[in-house]
């Protein structure tokens, strides 16, 4: 039956032919759709909602803000939300943890961050090129794309996506060869054809490319190789970031300090449009007004964003989430009896399965069964498991034991 949905939507749409439901409620965990049913949420908005949906602290603050009058638009104009949000940030998240960045307000996608990201990089060492990995995911838009390996997502910009040197990720060759190896030869090697590169870009754990996370010893030696040749390392905290690998920042376990960060999905605590950039004072080197945008002042996703923040000053939130890491870690693993390979770390989970259609399979099996979870990597052989940081440990396990029933079902009908 035809619905308003197909009538008026655009052929582009992707989740809701996965999960055909139409949604009215959701809360914490839990989705509910028009006829009653409920839903064990391990999408997560794609990792947009960490906290999960409607969280009630920052709900009653953006209730008391609309009330109030607060101003929900402003640009870049002071206002006392933005403020709010700023000292949060420096005072809870990068102070603690010796970081030291100016913060730009992009537009409310990662895209975007990204993309003021590669400007700032290009701006401030002269180069043009940038080094990215196999299997990245960073965007969208065409600078963002470009540095991007998906050959489907690439192929539909219409145009040649140029000034990028891709190289192999870590593992991407297999166990026992590392690949900064030949990384570190074409950047050193005159006769390689690499143009001296502006900036390196990666994520720590590839959330769109197949959930393959760098090892802490190889993120250090890649930080290391940037520094040694004034290379701009910028890190894609977008998927990987706010919590989602058990630490507020992903690359936290290697001990890392990047020149830029970008950060959005998560990063507004709710849902809400909101992404920045977070870049070392002495790289701030674009002029007022090279990299706007209309919607760089989001003041309800400040003042949600600053709540969400205050969850990281307690130690009994950074203890639960360590807890529920091991937690999921130890039911990951214990799916790998199915034929599957473990991914990702933290919250941010992998499933690799070597028959292309599995993963989709159970996927949609699962989605019968009351349980969201999406499918990862250029060809979908990886299934996404991202619960919110938030949720209750017996919700958890209700979750993985609906999933776990359902590989088994779907491997014993693939052998069947």
């Amino acid at each position: 039956m035809s619905t308003v949905f197909d009538e008026l939507e655009s052929n582009v749409r992707t989740y809701c032919r996965k999960f055909p439901a139409v949604f009215v409620r959701a809360r914490g965990h839990t989705l509910w759709d028009r006829d009653g049913r409920s839903y064990i949420d391990f999408l997560s908005g794609a990792g947009a909602l960490n906290y999960g949906h409607n969280h009630p602290a920052m709900k009653a603050a953006l209730i008391d803000y609309l009330t109030a009058d607060g101003p929900v638009h402003a640009l870049d104009l002071h206002t006392e939300a933005k403020a709010k949000f700023l000292d949060r940030l420096d005072r809870i998240v990068l102070r603690p943890r010796g970081l030291a960045y100016r913060v730009q307000f992009t537009g409310p996608t990662g895209a975007n961050a990204v993309e003021a990201a590669l400007k700032v990089a290009r701006r401030a060492t002269g180069r043009t090129n940038v080094i990215a990995f196999t299997n990245g995911f960073h965007g969208l838009s065409l600078g963002a794309l470009a540095v991007s390996g998906n050959l489907a997502r690439r192929s539909a910009s219409g145009v040649t996506l140029g000034d990028v040197t891709r190289v192999p990720y870590d593992g991407y060759l297999g166990q026992g060869v590392d690949t900064l190896d030949y990384l570190e030869r074409l950047l050193d090697d005159a006769g390689s054809g690499v143009d001296a590169p502006a900036a390196i870009i990666l994520e720590t754990v590839q959330g769109e490319g197949g959930l393959a996370a760098a090892g802490p010893a190889w993120l250090r030696r890649l930080e290391s190789a940037a520094r040694r040749r004034g290379i701009v390392l910028i890190v894609d905290d977008i998927q990987a970031g706010c919590g989602r690998t058990g630490s507020f920042f992903s690359f936290e376990e290697a001990g890392l300090t990047p020149d830029i960060v970008c950060l959005a999905k998560s990063i507004s605590g709710f849902g809400l449009p909101m992404a920045l950039t977070l870049i070392r004072p002495e790289l701030d080197v674009l002029r007022p007004g090279e990299h706007a945008g209309t919607f760089r002042g989001h003041n309800l996703a400040f003042v949600t964003a600053a709540v969400a923040l205050d969850l990281w000053s307690s130690p009994q939130f950074t203890a639960d989430l360590g807890k529920k890491c091991l937690l999921l870690d130890e039911r990951v693993r214990s799916l790998t009896a199915a034929g599957a390979t473990e991914r990702g770390r933290g919250m941010l989970r992998g499933l690799f399965f070597s028959e292309p259609s599995v993963a989709a399979r159970i996927s949609r099996a699962a989605f019968e069964k009351g349980l969201l979870l999406e499918t990862s990597s250029a060809t979908g052989q990886v299934l996404k498991i991202m619960p919110p940081l938030t949720i209750e440990d017996s919700v958890l396990h209700d979750g993985m034991d609906i999933l776990a029933d359902t590989i088994q079902e779907v491997i014993h009908e693939k052998s069947g």
